[in-house]
C-alpha cells in the first residue's frame, strides 16, 4: 500500500531543513524522507506526486520562490 503524507509534513520538513531548496532538491529530499512511491494529500487534494504537491503549494502561496530557492514559514502551515 502506498503511503499518503499530508502536505503539512512536507512543509515541516522544509522548516527543519532550515535553508532554501531548489524545486529539484526539494523533490529529492521528499523522496529521500518519505520514499519514491509516497503520495501526498492536502486539505483540498489527494493522490499527488511530490512534484504535483510542490506545484500546488507554490500556487497556494505556501512555498515562496526566492532567488535562493523555495522557502516556507511556520505561519503558512494551517493547524488542523
Amino acid at each position: 500500500m502506498t503511503q499518503s503524507v499530508h502536505g503539512h509534513q512536507v512543509m515541516a520538513l522544509m522548516l527543519a531543513h532550515g535553508k532554501p531548496l531548489t524545486q529539484d532538491a526539494l523533490v529529492a529530499l521528499i523522496a529521500q524522507t518519505f520514499g519514491d512511491d509516497a503520495r501526498f494529500h492536502t486539505c483540498s487534494a489527494q493522490g499527488l506526486t511530490s512534484e504535483e504537491l510542490v506545484t500546488l503549494l507554490k500556487r497556494k502561496g505556501k512555498f515562496i520562490d526566492t532567488a535562493q530557492g523555495l522557502v516556507t514559514e511556520q505561519a503558512l502551515i494551517c493547524e488542523h
